[in-house]
């Protein structure tokens, strides 16, 4: 894959080269591609399926690519994760509003065990516990992309609890 692609889709077509906020601003992106795929489930659940898998094969050579660990510009993570966050939620302003915010949290406070990811080298002796293949070239990809998809499914399910807790479905 040419560098020219990777860049490309590792900032989710430039939204990562924003100078104000990268992460967050690649979230409302990700977020409003769920908030349009919402009332048809198989397409959203194929589109996030095909953002993730290429988000595993492009973050890590685009850390390569800036010569830094985790850039903030690789976006692509982002918009996975709240694909995760936002799935089967209604579609109604407070919720919108507490799912992109929690997202947001977790994704920057990294709680146990979203923070283990960060860790090359754990990644590398889970992905040697799973016997896959390559650890070294895809570890740090995984890392780059793991911390934002465990912060979707956190947020996924804190808000499926809310939602039945406040009375909204």
């Amino acid at each position: 894959m040419s560098e020219k692609l990777v860049r490309m889709l590792s900032t989710f077509f430039y939204v990562g080269e924003s100078p104000f906020a990268p992460g967050s601003m690649a979230s409302v992106v990700g977020a409003l591609i769920a908030i349009i795929l919402s009332p048809w489930p198989l397409l959203y659940i194929a589109v996030f399926a095909i953002i993730t898998f290429y988000g595993f094969k492009v973050s890590g050579r685009m850390e390569e690519i800036c010569g830094e660990k985790d850039p903030s510009k690789v976006v692509i993570d982002e918009v996975s994760g709240v694909m995760i966050a936002f799935f089967c939620l209604p579609l109604q302003w407070p919720v919108i509003i507490t799912a992109f915010f929690l997202f947001r949290a977790f994704d920057m406070f990294k709680l146990y065990p979203v923070n283990r990811f960060e860790n090359p080298d754990f990644v590398a002796g889970l992905m040697n516990k799973m016997s896959l293949r390559n650890v070294e070239q895809h570890k740090h990809t995984a890392g780059i992309m793991m911390d934002d998809i465990i912060a979707g499914v956190y947020t996924f399910v804190v808000m499926q609890f809310a939602i039945r807790f406040a009375g909204i479905i």
